[in-house]
């Protein structure tokens, strides 16, 4: 989405130049909905005619209790942090610029989509109305995708980032972030404040964990990217967090303040992925409750003008809203030698760069500080207006601010959870499972293997067993809540796993690496001679505390779509193909056990050699040659082929897939596609030269077209026979090949002639010649004679004369006259007559010069 930052500096001139049209749209800031603004000029008069409370109000984005925007069920929790009963009323109390749903605020958005999107309809009709902003909300949530995520089934449930981060897929990552953004968007929702972007560099990390991509900040940058794409491509602004980054801390941010020491080198890595959401044109980026000592050693980003806007808005460039991560957080009250009050961080966060106050834990407390420090000079209006600009900017830009935001809530369901939806959400989770550890080759499981289903509470193995069981295995079932397992739950599990009946243990571990008790039972079931499968559910490093586990696999999350990819790694129905998206460390933590990118394949990895196609001239010989690589099964066009030579025709597809025990790298080339020239070889031909004859006159003239195999010769585009034919004028030919034939490189293919349209002009001579039939025209009448003596006497007429302006004689040359009498003929004579019918000629007469001669006696 570009942007075109609205500075105090622009609003002075442009302020001026908008104030007529604005009084002409009865331009009002509360107690009426504004019609959204079609320049940024309006978006300055609209917040110039605000009052401090407003400008506060749309800063101002906060959760509201109840299941509708009139409900009156969770009225004693909304007046004693707000003072009013419903969630209306709280929109209305504070004109909110937005508000953010959970599920314990709005318990219907946990499973009822269609209801959420009638809460977001009206909750925008108590924003917009007679006692609302007149301004549409921005309706807000943290649904990430894996364990955060408010909204569940039957929206569709993802296996979370850490799961997506195996599969080092960004096209996946864009599908999740389209997934995300259109069930929120069905649903009225206008932010959804993910994805997380922090790079989790820290195996001890409390709080982020699988909500993270993985260790590689490369990943992390591209994944994260893809995922905001994805979900501004539905209208829904993505939010790149924890600011300038989360993933090396120990802390969590909820119930302490935690300082990330290393240096700016190191800080730059963590950046990597926001300087990358940056560029994706992110709209928003939240901040991190943790203090950064590379920028600033005293103050939590959050509350530090040098992290935000020295960093984030000056040197990084951002120019789009920043929002504080939830300020409920004991994060911000923990300042060593700094106790501060709901005030006073609402107001330190603006004076470092934020535009949003998320969820204050007293809103009451948030305005009034705001208020004072105006008054005191602490803050600006002008500091606030910047901000409520850049808000009302983007609810313009993302699409919020409409003349109407609401949505269908029939049509919900068409989107929420749809096959397509829920089958990418499988494929994520198929793509995630990470196979770290297979002695023995115990996956995948036998068909006819009977399993022993346990666990630690906290991973729910629960959900896993009916999978198991509709998958067709035999299963015993043995669970106990809690995260620890006990006695005598470890001792029940150890008495049925010696079962005779039971081939394969299968335990679902949360978080084993720190937890003694999940470790002891993994032994102690590994002590009956069983296989023990573990399934991983959340961080990626149980396995170095396991060492007694056969097999390892990582799932990343604990909902079922989780278990979906496990289950079908365990009957291998897929093989496991993804790859640590993090470095596993040695239990003592003092070196790396196993490295980013490390992941195992059932059986051994096979690669396909290249198929190659023959086209030879014409279609006989045209093959198709399918090499012999062990582990590799071609198929034609579908149909599986040996080894060998095989007759190729027309459009042929060769794909390969490994056989049974065999698996193919990620990068493989496994398709070859090509198509067979289906016609006979050409023979080369040379046209022979066609022949002009252009004889005297016209009558005569021809253009003669030989006979050559192969080619045809063509006038204006008409084919035209061998043979001969009259010509007159220009006369153009060309010649093409025929069928089955090719025109050599050297070959003349084009000729043109004139021929030469005059008729022949006869020469002068001193014998006696025929009386032509064409005289020379005269002024004197002459009679035609035909071998007449010349005489004194006039002449008749002739048929044809020439004019003259004196009187000729009768052989029509214009010799005066001697007195009547015709003397003899001579040479000059006849000269002159041929020197006076080329000058008529060259005048354009009409008329054809005939030379003649007298006869003497």
């Amino acid at each position: 989405m570009s942007r075109t930052p609205l500075t105090a500096g622009r609003k002075a001139s442009l302020v001026t130049a908008a104030a007529a049209a604005m009084l002409a749209a009865s331009v009002v800031p509360a107690n009426a909905a504004i019609a959204p603004p079609e320049t940024p000029e309006v978006i300055l008069q609209v917040v110039d005619n605000m009052t401090v409370d407003q400008l506060i109000g749309q800063m101002t984005w906060t959760h509201v209790y109840g299941n509708s925007p009139n409900d009156t069920s969770m009225a004693t929790t909304n007046r004693t942090r707000y003072g009013v009963d419903t969630p209306a009323q709280v929109v209305e109390k504070y004109d909110l610029g937005g508000v953010l749903y959970f599920a314990w605020a709005n318990p219907i958005i946990a499973s009822n989509p269609a209801a959420t999107a009638e809460l977001s309809n009206g909750l925008q009709a108590a924003s917009t109305g007679d006692n609302g902003s007149g301004i549409p909300l921005a309706v807000t949530i943290d649904q990430e995708g894996g364990t955060v995520a408010r909204i569940g089934a039957p929206a569709t449930v993802l296996p979370g980032n850490m799961s997506l981060g195996a599969s080092f897929d960004e096209e996946l990552a864009y599908a999740q972030g389209e997934i995300l953004g259109s069930e929120m968007a069905a649903m009225g929702v206008n932010v959804d404040f993910a994805p997380v972007v922090d790079v989790n560099s820290n195996p001890a990390n409390p709080v982020i964990g699988i909500r993270s991509m993985g260790e590689d900040p490369a990943t992390v940058a591209a994944l994260g990217a893809a995922q905001i794409r994805g979900l501004q491509d539905q209208n829904v602004g993505a939010s790149a967090k924890h600011f300038p980054g989360h993933g090396d801390t120990a802390l969590d941010s909820h119930y302490g303040l935690d300082t990330v020491t290393y240096d700016r080198a190191e800080l730059n890595e963590h950046l990597r992925p926001f300087v990358s959401a940056i560029e994706a044109d992110v709209d928003m980026i939240m901040t991190a409750h943790i203090i950064v000592q590379a920028i600033d050693p005293e103050l939590p980003a959050t509350l530090s003008h040098k992290v935000l806007t020295g960093l984030l808005r000056e040197e990084m460039g951002f120019d789009g809203l920043i929002t504080t991560d939830a300020l409920d957080m004991a994060a911000l009250k923990r300042l060593p030698d700094m106790p501060l009050d709901d005030a006073q961080i609402a107001v330190m966060a603006i004076q470092a760069g934020s535009d949003i106050l998320l969820n204050s834990p007293n809103v009451d407390a948030s305005f009034a500080g705001v208020r004072a420090a105006i008054a005191s000079g602490d803050l600006t209006r002008e500091r606030l207006e910047e901000s409520v600009t850049r808000i009302l900017q983007w609810k313009l830009e993302r699409g919020v601010w409409e003349a109407d935001p609401t949505v269908d809530p029939a049509a919900v369901m068409q989107t929420v959870g749809n096959a397509e939806h829920l089958a990418t959400a499988d494929e994520i989770s198929e793509r995630g499972v990470t196979l770290l550890r297979n002695e023995g080759d115990v996956l995948p499981l036998s068909a006819d293997d009977h399993i022993l289903m346990v666990g630690s509470g906290a991973a729910w193995p629960e959900r896993m067993g009916p999978m198991l069981v509709e998958e067709g295995f035999g299963v015993t079932e043995l669970y106990e809540d809690g995260t620890s397992p006990t006695a005598g739950y470890r001792n029940s599990a150890v008495a049925a796993a010696q079962s005779p009946d039971v081939d394969v243990i299968v335990f679902a571990s949360y978080n084993a690496s720190g937890n003694a008790a999940q470790q002891q039972m993994v032994a102690a079931l590994a002590a009956t001679g069983k296989p023990v499968v573990v399934v991983a559910t959340r961080n990626p490093y149980d396995i170095n505390a396991l060492p007694g586990a056969d097999a390892v696999l990582n799932i990343y999350g604990i909902n079922v779509v989780n278990f979906h990819g496990a289950v079908a790694a365990l009957a291998g129905d897929i093989n496991p193909s993804a790859k640590l998206p993090v470095n596993v460390p040695t239990a003592d933590g003092q070196g790396v056990l196993l490295p980013l990118g490390f992941g195992l394949r059932y059986g051994t990895e096979a690669a396909p050699a290249p198929v190659v196609f023959t086209d030879a001239p014409g279609t006989a010989d045209d093959t198709i040659t399918v090499p012999a690589v062990a582990g590799v099964q071609y198929l034609v066009d579908g149909e599986a082929v040996a080894a060998g030579t095989h007759p190729g025709v027309g459009a042929v597809t060769v794909t390969a897939e490994p056989l049974e025990g065999f698996w193919f790298a990620d990068d493989a080339v496994t398709t070859w596609t090509f198509t067979f020239d289906a016609t006979a070889p050409l023979t080369p031909v040379t046209p022979a030269a066609v022949v002009f004859t252009d004889e005297p006159g016209t009558a005569g003239d021809t253009f003669t077209i030989p006979e050559v195999e192969g080619v045809e010769y063509v006038i204006d585009g008409e084919p035209v026979a061998a043979g001969s034919y009259p010509a007159s004028g220009t006369v153009s030919l060309t010649a093409r090949a025929l069928d089955g034939y090719v025109l050599t490189d050297d070959a003349t293919t084009a000729w043109t002639f004139t021929f030469d349209a005059t008729a022949p002009t006869e020469p002068p001579t001193d014998e006696p010649t025929e009386e032509p039939t064409t005289e020379l025209p005269t002024d004197e009448p002459t009679e035609e004679p035909t071998t007449e003596l010349p005489t004194d006497e006039p002449t008749e007429e002739p048929t044809t004369e020439l004019p003259t302006d004196e009187p000729t004689t009768p052989g029509g040359g214009n010799a005066p006259s001697t007195g009547g009498s015709h003397l003899p003929s001579t040479g000059a004579e006849t000269t002159g007559l041929l020197a006076g019918g080329l000058l008529l000629l060259a005048l354009g007469a009409g008329a054809v010069l005939v030379t003649r001669r007298r006869l003497t006696h």
